[in-house]
C-alpha cells in the first residue's frame, strides 16, 4: 500500500527561493578578483541566478548541457551554482589546479558547450582555446573591467542586465543530473561524478543535520575549500538551507588572508584542508591572537595533524574532523562529539578528534579484510572502507570499466582507504591502500608516522613513503619540509615518535625538501614523491 502525500521532486532551485524568503538578508561577501569586496543577501542572489538561468536558456542551454566553470569562491560562481541546474542543465567546475593537459581531457570528456572564467584565467584559456572544445566563453566581470581577449568572450553582467528577476523555475524529475565534479587524476585520467538533484538536496538535509547544531542559528561561514572541489563541500545548498552567511575569500587563501577577512567579516566556521590551517594557526601564533569571531573549523581531505588539532582547540576554536570523497558528495562522516563525550578531559576528546567521526545518516559503511570477508565494526579490525547510500556515486561518467572496478558485486563502494569502525560507528581512516608500508609481514600507517611526527617544532610538514628493501619488503622513508633553519635529525624524529610506537614502525631515513608538492586538492602528493625518490638508498643498503 502506498501512502497518500504529494511526491513533490527534490530539486535544487527550492534552496534559493527557501533562503530568499525566509533569510534574504544573510550576506553573500566575496572578496573579488577586481579587488573590491562585494556583499550580497539571499534575496539578491536569487534574483541575480533567474536572470543568468533566463540568459543561458537564450543562448540555447538546456536539459542536459554541460556548463563549466573555472573559477574562485565568489558570488557570480554561487549564481552559476543555482542558475545552470534549475534550467536542467549540468554544471561542471573545473579544477584550475590541474595540470593544462587534464583540464582539456574532461573538458572534451565532459562535452562542455560554455565555460564561464574568472578574470585570473583568461591568459590560460587564450592559451589552451585551440586544444578545448568548441564551446562559449563568458568572463566573470563587469563591462569596466573587461579585458581585451582572445575569447570572443561575453561579459557576465552584461548578460544579466535588464533581465526579468523572477520566474517559476521548470520542474523535471529529481534523479536529473545537476553537477559533473572530475576526481583530481592522481591515478590515470580524472574520472567524473555526476550528481543528482536528489542526491544534493538529501546531502544538505543531512549535513545540516549534523553540523547545524554546532554551526548555530544563520552562522557566518568562511569556505576556504573551493567551489571547483566536490561542491565546496556542499556549502552552496546548505547554507541556503540554514540561512548561513558566506564569506568568500576569493583567490587569496595565505593565513594572514584568511586572518583579516576572518576578523572584518566575522566568522564564525571556516572548511579547509589542513594545509589551510597550518597557515592560518601560523598567523595566529604571529599575531598572538586568533580573529575574534571564530569558533569552529571543519577540516577534511587529508588527516589533520593532532598537534595542529590541539593548538586550535586550545584557543577555543572547535575542530571538526571530517571524512568524504568527491564520489560521496563529500560527507561521509563527521567528528562533532556527541552530548556524551563533550565533557571528558582534554587528551580523551583529543583522541576522539583524531578519528574521522560517526558516519552521516544515509551513508552506511563496511570493512572488507584482506581475505574478502566482512570485518567486525569493534575498532579494532581494519579492511578496505566501503560505502553505499543515496548520495554516494554508483558510477563513474562515460567510463564503464573504472565503475566496474570501483563498485562491488553488492552495490558498494569501495574508497580505496584502510579503516576501521567502532561500534557507534566512528570511523578511523589508518591510510590509503596504496600508502601503507608493509615491513616483515606488518603493515605501518604513514599517516600515524606523520601525524605523530607533526609535534616536532622543526617539521612544518612530512610525508612517509614506502622504499624497497631486499630482507623488510618495504621501510618507511621521512620527506620534510622543515619549519626553520634547521633541520632536525632522523634521531631527534625518533626520540618524538617513540612513547607511541615500536621501534620497528621508525622512519628509517629521513631527507628534507624545500616545498611539498601538492594535488591539485592540497594533498601532499605521494606520487610525486616516490617518483622523486625512486632511486633514494636507504642506510643499511648503502
Amino acid at each position: 500500500m502506498d501512502g497518500l502525500m504529494m511526491n513533490r521532486p527534490l530539486l535544487q532551485s527550492s534552496l534559493l527561493d527557501f533562503a530568499a524568503e525566509s533569510f534574504p538578508n544573510s550576506e553573500i561577501v566575496s572578496r573579488r578578483v577586481e579587488g573590491d569586496l562585494h556583499r550580497q543577501g539571499w534575496a539578491q542572489t536569487r534574483a541575480r541566478a533567474v536572470q543568468l538561468s533566463l540568459a543561458l536558456q537564450d543562448l540555447g542551454i538546456g536539459m542536459g548541457d554541460r556548463v563549466a566553470t573555472l573559477a574562485w569562491n565568489g558570488h557570480r560562481h554561487l549564481e552559476i551554482y543555482h542558475a545552470v541546474p534549475a534550467i536542467g542543465a549540468v554544471c561542471h567546475t573545473i579544477n584550475p589546479r590541474l595540470s593544462p593537459e587534464q583540464m582539456c581531457f574532461i573538458a572534451h570528456h565532459a562535452g562542455d558547450g560554455m565555460l564561464f572564467t574568472d578574470l585570473t584565467f583568461v591568459p590560460l584559456l587564450e592559451k589552451l582555446k585551440d586544444q578545448l572544445p568548441t564551446m562559449r566563453f563568458v568572463i566573470m566581470t563587469d563591462r569596466a573591467h573587461m579585458p581585451e581577449n582572445g575569447l570572443d568572450a561575453l561579459c557576465y553582467e552584461d548578460l544579466l542586465e535588464g533581465r526579468a528577476t523572477d520566474r517559476e523555475w521548470p520542474e523535471f524529475p529529481e534523479t536529473t543530473a545537476s553537477g559533473l565534479c572530475y576526481t583530481s587524476g592522481t591515478t590515470g585520467d580524472p574520472k567524473g561524478t555526476l550528481y543528482s538533484h536528489r542526491s544534493n538536496m538529501l546531502h544538505s538535509l543531512a549535513t545540516a543535520a549534523v553540523l547545524g547544531p554546532d554551526l548555530g542559528i544563520q552562522p557566518r561561514i568562511l569556505p576556504v575549500v573551493p567551489l571547483f572541489h566536490v561542491n565546496a563541500w556542499g556549502l552552496p545548498f546548505t547554507a541556503p538551507l540554514i540561512g548561513a552567511s558566506l564569506v568568500m575569500p576569493g583567490p587569496h587563501l595565505d593565513g594572514a588572508s584568511l586572518w583579516d577577512l576572518c576578523q572584518s567579516e566575522g566568522v564564525q566556521s571556516a572548511w579547509g584542508v589542513p594545509t589551510i590551517w597550518q597557515g592560518l594557526y601560523a598567523e595566529m601564533k604571529a599575531r598572538g591572537a586568533k580573529p575574534e569571531a571564530l569558533r569552529h573549523i571543519v577540516v577534511g581531505g587529508s588527516a589533520m595533524p593532532r598537534s595542529l588539532t590541539e593548538g586550535f582547540e586550545k584557543l577555543g576554536i572547535d575542530v571538526n574532523h571530517a571524512w568524504g570523497m568527491t564520489e560521496t558528495s563529500p560527507l561521509g562522516s563527521q567528528g562533532s562529539l556527541s552530548a556524551d563525550k563533550r565533557d571528558l578531559p582534554f587528551d580523551r576528546r583529543m583522541d576522539l578528534k583524531q578519528t574521522q567521526g560517526r558516519r552521516v545518516f544515509g551513508v552506511e559503511m563496511k570493512i572488507i579484510g584482506d581475505d574478502g570477508t566482512r570485518q567486525p565494526h569493534d575498532g579494532k579490525a581494519m579492511g578496505e572502507l566501503y560505502v553505499r547510500g543515496s548520495t554516494v556515486a554508483a558510477g563513474y561518467y562515460k567510463n564503464p570499466d573504472a565503475s566496474a572496478k570501483a563498485i562491488d558485486k553488492d552495490g558498494w563502494f569501495g574508497t580505496g582507504d584502510i579503516a576501521s569502525i567502532a561500534p557507534d560507528s566512528t570511523l578511523t581512516l589508518r591510510d590509503r591502500a596504496k600508502d601503507l608500508i608493509k615491513s616483515g609481514g606488518e603493515w605501518i600507517s604513514s599517516i600515524d608516522v606523520e601525524n605523530l611526527a607533526l609535534a616536532h617544532p622543526g617539521i612544518a610538514q612530512c610525508a612517509v613513503i614506502a622504499m624497497p628493501h631486499p630482507k623488510w619488503d618495504e621501510r618507511p622513508l621521512m620527506v620534510v619540509k622543515c619549519a626553520g633553519d634547521a633541520r632536525p635529525t632522523l634521531e631527534e624524529i625518533c626520540t618524538t615518535l617513540e612513547t607511541h610506537l615500536a621501534r620497528w614502525q621508525f622512519p628509517d631515513d629521513v631527507v628534507y625538501v624545500e616545498e611539498m608538492p601538492l594535488t591539485a586538492t592540497g594533498k601532499i602528493s605521494k606520487l610525486t614523491l616516490r617518483e622523486r625518490f625512486k632511486d633514494h638508498v636507504l642506510p643499511d643498503l648503502r
